[in-house]
């Protein structure tokens, strides 16, 4: 299902746009994996599931983990309006 969701091509058009993961000095827990992270938002998103309720057995990250990586990304100036996005000029 998460490969259905975030398509091969649509994750090389992605992926770029995305913030490169910031160093962790003091180590801690590893970063899900952004396409993950947005497979989890896209189901979401396209669903009108909560956020609480995404199966995180099915997509590998909480609901949780996917609502903060899209702020992340908004306030990164990640989205639709970005710069180079799909379907902007």
């Amino acid at each position: 299902m998460r490969r259905e969701l975030v398509t091969d091509e649509m994750w090389a058009v992605v992926e770029p746009l995305l913030p490169k993961e910031r160093a962790k000095p003091k180590g801690g827990r590893p970063r899900v994996a952004d396409r993950d992270a947005l497979c989890g938002i896209v189901f979401v998103l396209r669903s009108g599931l909560p956020w609480e309720m995404l199966p995180r057995e099915v997509f590998g990250c909480s609901g949780m983990t996917c609502w903060r990586r899209l702020r992340d990304w908004q306030r990164a100036g990640c989205g639709p309006a970005a710069p180079g996005a799909a379907g902007t000029s």
